[in-house]
């Protein structure tokens, strides 16, 4: 089958949808499918690469302002007909609804291509980095849930990586069919066991310390400096502790200035981006992982610590108590409660058969999401949407 997956953000950009589509574009080309990706260009003009097994046509793009890293094609209609004219795909599978997004619906419809769209966003994750926006914060966000089922519903099929995000999402009005599907991760790259010595080294973390870990952007919706103030509190009674917080983006400068006025610099690894061999081995080194922000539609981060075997902090907001099941792989705590974060990370840490019992069940939970079964169903769904 010969299927495009158009993503406005991907490879490699570091984010839930970049890593999402190109697991999915690897995957399905490893199934023996033919696989093409539509993307931003990373230098502003347009190009083809070879990523693997797979082939990215990038569109002319632009920086977009308000992530680090992030460029966006604001109108790339000409060059996205062209591409689907060319490669003639059986089935089109959709991830945002930003230019790339748009202009391939747009001609996927006039084409009649069956269309698979998944929906990945929150309003928040934009709207938190747009702090003069603030006071209009809410029906702007209602505004773009709202076009957002308009636009989810112009497929033949939608998809979301958890039933939370469904239930968020505004279904009144909407007769496409819709399932969760789970992102899914590669259950055979992230496992439990003791990451290699020169990776401590590398990255300056201690071996002989409890690790709280944070993986994944640094950016304003992810709720950080609650992070650091639930870990100041933690250390108040457990000094022997060090806070791994691994990824970029535009609240780093912001991060280490707080951690030297909190005066826990030392205490505190901030590795930047790091390189996927690297990503395995920092999971690995995690005691408990600390998930601060309210916005997850499901969390890729979040499922790889699980599968790497940490019990999990996380927020009780969004679709994380999918993933986080109180008092069974970890605790959930209101938004923005640093002590109630300090609190779940220190029962974790003092209790090491609660630590030990919260790891399996949190590799229990995770092999519910193998990336397998998830290719598996998307192809199920592209076959039965071409059949139709």
């Amino acid at each position: 089958m010969k299927i495009l997956i158009a993503s406005d953000l991907h490879y490699p950009t570091i984010n839930g949808v970049a890593t999402f589509s190109r697991n999915l574009a690897q995957g399905l080309a490893a199934h023996g499918h033919e696989v093409l990706v539509i993307a931003p260009s990373q230098t502003g003009k347009r190009y083809k690469e070879v990523d693997g097994n797979y082939v990215i046509a990038r569109t002319v793009s632009v920086p977009f302002p308000f992530y680090q890293n992030f460029r966006i094609s604001l109108n790339p209609s000409r060059e996205v007909k062209k591409i689907i004219d060319d490669f003639d795909p059986d089935a089109i599978h959709i991830q945002m609804l930003l230019g790339i997004g748009q202009a391939t619906m747009k001609y996927g419809n006039k084409y009649g291509i069956p269309i698979v769209s998944t929906n990945h966003a929150m309003p928040e994750n934009l709207m938190d980095n747009l702090r003069l926006l603030a006071p209009v914060s809410r029906p702007i966000n209602y505004m773009l849930k709202s076009y957002g089922a308009r636009f989810h519903s112009k497929a033949d099929y939608i998809t979301m990586p958890t039933q939370s995000a469904i239930e968020m999402f505004d279904v009144g009005k909407i007769t496409t069919p819709m399932e969760a599907v789970s992102n899914g991760i590669d259950l055979s790259r992230f496992t439990p066991g003791q990451a290699a010595d020169d990776v401590y080294e590398r990255f300056n973390i201690p071996k002989d310390q409890p690790i709280v870990a944070y993986v994944g952007r640094l950016d304003a919706e992810k709720h950080l400096p609650v992070l650091l103030r639930a870990f100041i509190r933690v250390q108040s009674v457990m000094p022997n502790i060090h806070l791994l917080i691994v990824g970029d983006g535009t609240e780093r400068a912001t991060l280490q200035s707080m951690a030297h006025e909190l005066g826990i610099s030392r205490s505190m690894t901030l590795t930047g981006r790091v390189s996927d061999e690297d990503l395995v081995e920092l999971h690995k080194i995690g005691t408990v992982f600390c998930m601060p922000s309210p916005a997850e539609l499901q969390s890729i981060a979040t499922l790889e610590a699980m599968a790497s075997g940490q019990p999990i902090v996380a927020v009780d907001a969004g679709a994380l108590r999918e993933l986080c099941q109180h008092e069974r792989n970890g605790y959930l705590t209101e938004q923005d409660d640093d002590e109630a974060i300090a609190r779940g990370i220190q029962r974790i840490l003092e209790n090491d058969a609660l630590r030990q019992a919260m790891s399996e069940e949190s590799l229990a939970i995770a092999r519910g999401h193998d990336l397998e079964s998830t290719l598996n169903r998307f192809e199920a769904i592209y076959t039965d949407l071409r059949n139709a």
